[in-house]
Formats: C-alpha cells, structure tokens, sequence
C-alpha cells in the first residue's frame, strides 16, 4: 500500500512533487491562495491522466485545445477535492479536520504517513525582517508553526518534514526557533534539522533551506545523509533550448533539443509542451541598465552596484541599502542566485544572460531555475506564476527528501 501524506501550506506544490514522483499517495493539500490551489488541481490532473496513459488529454490543455474545465472534468472529482482553498489560523482548523477526516474516509486511508510544509517565511527571512519597521515583532506568521504542530497532535503522522529559511534559526535571537521545538516535542515528535543547499541536490540554483525532519518519539530514525551531487552543469544548460524573446514577448516553441542537464533531471522530456516562455515587460531605461549589468559580467566577471551604474540612469533616492538590486543569471556559473518570491513584483535581480534580449527572465526560465519540470503547468496570470515559483521548494531537492524518508519509513 502507498505511502500517504498531508501537504500544508503547499504553495504551488514543489515540495509535494517529490513525494507524488516517490509513489506517495497526497491525501490533502491546504493552501490559501487561489490560483496556487489551481496550479495543484492542475498538477493533479497530470499525475492522473499520465497513469491512465492519457497525458494527451493534458497536453490538449497546454496546447489551449480544451478549457480548464474540461481538463478537470476528465479526472475523478474527489481527486480534485484532495486540494483545499483556506488560510489555516486557529479559527478554521476545526472546518480543516472535518474535510481532511471525510478526504481520509472517502479513499479509505487510515492513517497518515507524512505531514509537509513550510509556512511563509517572510517573518523568519533576513530580508523580511531588514525591511520591516518592527524586526516582524508580533507578526502572526511568526506563529504558524502552532498550527503545524496542531495537525501533528491531531493526525499523529510517522514522520514531517518542515522546510523554512535559514533566519528561522536566529529569528528573535532563536527563540522562536526554541519554541517550536519544544512545542513539536510536546506533540510527541524528535526532530533534528540541517541547512542544506539545492545546488548538492541537482538543482542549479544557490538554494539554503533548512529542513526539520521529526519522527514519532520511540520510533527508530536517523536524519539522512544525503549524497551531494558533484557533476558540472552550467545555467546556461537551464535556457539554451529556449527561443530569444523580447521583453513583453512569449514564444512556446522549443529553438532546439534539450540539453544533457534537462534530459538527465527529466526537466524536458520528449513528451513536453513548452509553456509560460513568456517575459514581462521592461522600459527601456531598466533595459538599459540591464545591458550594463551584462556587459560588466560578460567583459570583467563583476556584479555592477546600483552606486556604479552611469548617474543618469540611477533614479532611486536610496543609495545606501539593496545597492544589488539588478543582477544578471550568470549562464557561465554553475548554479544561479536565490529564486525568490520579490521575482513576482519585478525581475531586476533576475536579469536573463544575452545582452540582446536585455530582459529579465521568461516564466518558464525561473520555473527551470527551480527546477520545475517543463510539464509543470502555473495557473495564474505572470505575476501569479511568479510567485507560486518563487516560494516553491526545487522539486529535485523534494524528490531525494521524500526518497531517503520513504526509505526509512518503508524498512
């Protein structure tokens, strides 16, 4: 029998992707945005029709031949029901056990496996905490583990996997951090956590999470010793199949094959329809600067400060803070910057590496930063897409997670 597990806070899903591609059976996903929960309808719907050899009816959807509801009308409904559209706080958790304690009983499952998910880290990110005029102090989402720890007294899982920011670890000097572990162990579980990079895991991205993983107490457990992955790749393996857009342009027809990396991590398969190529657009005093930005990498290797830009082009007041803010995805590197949520609200830390594109990054080149699958599709607008990308966890750094706990679990 599957091994099942409970998703919260699931985002767009990049977390549970590697326990749905490990054979894990998803019991409940619980997230509060709307097109986030979509994006997991969506995803559903792939896992299905591609086990019924149908994932023609999926790329019909991707080719814009039948509408989303015909997509979902191809799937059993209860399938779609496992995702669940609600901001988790104290007042809708009793709402929350009653649908998750009818999603148990209408698939028959008894018990629950895993319970995953990583609250919002703005309150616990050093950036979060930098911008804000209280240091976050009071804000909500600093307690959110609360709720966590309450889905683990109710549901008494086997094993969690709880991913975060590294700022979680010195937020409040560590005592948020020091709460949360007393709490998990007043709710039964041991945890032990590392902070661990994407970039060991496959992914070409500069990634620092830490990942707390619980068991049972009495219950046999070792935090795994994952293997660090070594192999040279370069960002530019991430974009090279892709066709050169312009600013404000889309093109979703591949320029070429895919590269040994795409192929080797199953991030284009022979199978795949490209979607979400699309870049925002940019005016050209930002297109500018993102030429500078370029040609300063491409001629010296050198990341341009804001302070080092020519004078006509600086026009922020603040001269003092963030003095990065524009940064080129070096393709020459082995892994890119940081992917984050801010990628949502405009894509100057994100720039793409041709100088004649002088653009920030398409969708579908962020989503492949991450280390999406191109069969992965984001429901939304652009800035919609952009945010469920930028809080996921990489799906190649979930799938060796779910393996090695699937591991222990299963012996």
């Amino acid at each position: 029998m599957a091994l099942t597990y409970i998703d919260i806070f699931a985002g767009a899903g990049g977390l549970s992707e590697g326990f749905l591609k490990n054979g894990y059976t998803p019991i409940a996903h619980v997230e509060m945005k709307k097109e986030a929960c979509l994006t997991l309808e969506t995803r559903a719907c792939y896992y299905y029709l591609k086990s019924k050899e149908r994932i023609d009816e999926y790329n019909q959807y991707l080719k814009k031949k039948i509408n989303r509801d015909e997509l979902y009308s191809r799937v059993p409904q209860e399938l779609l029901n496992t995702v669940i559209n609600k901001t988790m706080d104290k007042k809708s958790m009793q709402e929350l056990y009653t649908q998750i304690d009818n999603l148990m009983r209408i698939q028959d499952i008894q018990s629950v496996d895993v319970l995953v998910g990583g609250p919002p880290c703005q309150a616990y990110s050093l950036v979060g905490r930098a911008r804000s005029k209280n240091n976050m102090e009071g804000d909500l989402r600093n307690y959110l583990y609360e709720l966590y720890s309450d889905m683990l007294e109710k549901y008494k899982p086997r094993m969690f996997v709880f991913e975060n920011v590294p700022g979680l670890l010195t937020a409040k000097k560590g005592e948020y951090f020091f709460n949360m572990r007393e709490r998990f162990r007043q709710a039964g579980y041991e945890l032990d956590y590392k902070i661990l990079n994407s970039k060991d895991f496959g992914v070409l991205q500069n990634r620092r999470r830490v990942i707390l993983i619980g068991k049972k107490r009495g219950q046999e457990y070792h935090y795994p010793l994952f293997k660090r992955i070594t192999e040279t790749y370069s960002v530019a393996d991430l974009f090279k199949d892709l066709p050169a857009i312009s600013p404000g342009e889309q093109n979703n027809i591949y320029s070429s094959d895919p590269t040994e990396y795409l192929k080797k991590y199953n991030i284009r398969t022979k199978d795949d329809i490209l979607t979400w190529h699309e870049a925002r657009p940019n005016i050209e005093r930002d297109r500018k600067i993102y030429r500078c930005v370029i040609k300063a990498w491409d001629e010296k290797k050198v990341r341009l400060k804001y302070i080092d830009l020519p004078e006509e082009l600086c026009t922020h007041k603040n001269r003092e803070t963030f003095l990065d803010r524009y940064k080129v995805v070096a393709s020459n590197l082995e892994y890119a910057q940081t992917m984050v949520a801010h990628i949502s609200k405009d894509g100057h830390y994100f720039i793409h590496p041709d100088i004649n594109q002088a653009r920030s990054v398409s969708v579908r080149e962020a989503a492949r930063i991450q280390s999406f699958p191109d069969n992965f599709y984001f429901e939304g607008g652009r800035t919609a897409a952009f945010l469920q990308i930028g809080n996921a966890v990489p799906p190649l750094m979930a799938d060796v997670i779910a393996a090695e706990i699937k591991q222990q679990l299963m012996t």
